[in-house]
């Protein structure tokens, strides 16, 4: 409440926010204020004052104030019943207008709903609406049983691999029983899944799709991949093909053991990543798109922020976490997927350090959240051996890895899983023969059509896993 004129002067002064309104007369937009106020953190309306400060007053009659309550009242729904108060300032009458938070959320006026953000009411979409309401009730959309499904719907398997996984890190016990260890995490209910346990663990994964891509520029797309897998499962495949078309360099000692170098720093990626497949809003048609270019990495997570977080407090790590997928993001922490709820962006940066050429950005866009890893000049490059240097690109592996024993253009290709002739001998023969990790069976006659690849010493010793070599 208003308690003096000093009151009125501090709030004048400081001019109009997320808090604060000024308004020439009472009207609709008055009542959408204090109704957006109300879906946020409360706030007062001063009536009687123009934009920009300035004091004009208003005039009372003696149930003025009673039918602006009324109106108010009759406008917003749950009905809201701000404190109001005449106070007398600079010879002229203004009216102050409070509300605090409405404690079950949202708060409609005439039908729509509108939130405070910075100093202006935005009204929300259809999701927002509903991210609120389940917000204000601390529960998740992914707590809700997933009709029409049952438990048969779920993979046994899938959940016995997971118990036994949060019992190894320590941080819960679960019943061996996988029903119970479900109950106990308030992922079934009854005889049914909730929506958490179906993108977890459903025999049948829903179809929330991964798209990575490969791009030249943004109209040329080398290469495209769709994951559709449980979420656990997902977020492994996606990692693993996302590496494959990064570069890598590799350093070899004198005793033959072996360092890498990544592109970019995988635990950065991989937690971006995870923050998109654990927090995206699943109420969205939307796929989570991950793009690779030769200078940059952008990933796109359908939804906006969730409840009061916003892109500046995120990157300046002042906020809470607030989960808009409570069960979800408890079975990642519980597997040690993730470390502490609210921590991600802090570990992007942290792994951001040893990489000061590459910078990470946010930006809330029309629908979602899209983060990027972008490269600035340096280039990685590394010593393979002592006779040859280079860039060992994720392609050139993936070729190697393949290429056990003598094998033809073709075999290759299709051992890949590739379409496109010339984009397999550009991004993967030629560099792996450049590189002298592969040759060619008969090098004098390059074009015969009985030409096959081979391993090179230096190819075989790629390969090896880092266990061997140490």
């Amino acid at each position: 409440m208003i308690q003096s004129v000093a009151d009125i002067e501090l709030l004048l002064s400081a001019g109009e926010s997320d808090t604060v309104e000024f308004k020439s007369s009472f009207d609709r937009e008055a009542i959408e204020t204090l109704a957006a106020f109300a879906n946020a953190s409360g706030g007062t309306v001063l009536v009687g004052v123009t934009d920009n400060a300035t004091v004009r007053g208003v005039m009372l009659g003696k149930e003025t104030l009673n039918e602006w309550l009324g109106q108010i009242k009759a406008s917003t729904s749950p009905s809201i019943i701000p404190d109001i108060e005449p106070v007398a300032f600079q010879g002229k009458t203004i009216v102050v207008l409070s509300t605090p938070a409405f404690p079950v959320k949202p708060v409609a006026c005439k039908g729509k709903y509108f939130r405070r953000t910075a100093s202006s009411n935005h009204q929300l979409q259809l999701s927002q609406i509903a991210d609120m309401y389940l917000q204000s009730l601390q529960i998740s959309w992914d707590s809700y049983t997933h009709a029409p499904a049952g438990l048969d719907d779920l993979d046994l398997q899938q959940i016995e691999h997971f118990i036994v996984e949060v019992n190894d890190h320590g941080r819960f016990q679960l019943d061996q029983s996988p029903l119970a260890a479900l109950e106990k995490l308030r992922l079934i209910r009854g005889e049914q899944p909730t929506h958490a346990a179906m993108l977890l663990f459903a025999v049948q994964p829903l179809a929330y799709h991964i798209r990575v891509g490969r791009f030249k520029n943004v109209a040329t797309i080398i290469d495209d991949r769709q994951i559709t897998a449980t979420l656990f499962t997902a977020v492994d495949e996606v990692m693993q093909s996302v590496r494959a078309h990064l570069s890598l360099a590799y350093h070899f000692n004198g005793d033959v053991k072996r360092t890498e170098n990544w592109e970019y720093p995988l635990p950065a990626l991989r937690e971006a990543i995870l923050n998109a497949v654990v927090h995206r809003d699943y109420t969205s048609p939307s796929d989570i798109q991950i793009k690779i270019f030769d200078d940059r990495i952008t990933i796109f997570s359908p939804g906006k922020l969730y409840g009061d977080l916003t892109v500046e407090k995120l990157l300046h790590s002042s906020y809470q976490s607030n989960l808009r997928n409570k069960l979800v993001a408890e079975a990642f922490y519980l597997t040690q997927r993730i470390e502490k709820y609210g921590s991600g962006i802090a570990r992007i940066r942290q792994e951001l350090a040893a990489y000061p050429h590459i910078t990470f950005s946010m930006q809330e866009v029309a629908n979602g959240i899209l983060v990027s890893f972008e490269k600035h000049q340096q280039e990685v490059t590394g010593e393979v051996t002592g006779e040859v240097t280079g860039e060992v690109t994720g392609e050139v592996m993936r070729l190697l890895k393949v290429c056990d024993g003598e094998k033809s253009r073709s075999e290759l290709q299709h051992a890949l899983g590739l379409k496109h002739q010339e984009h397999f001998r550009a991004a993967y023969l030629l560099p792996a023969l450049e590189l002298g990790m592969l040759e060619m069976t008969r090098p004098q006659t390059p074009k015969s059509r009985l030409q096959r690849y081979r391993r090179t010493q230096k190819g075989k010793q790629m390969v090896q896993k880092p266990s061997e070599l140490d």
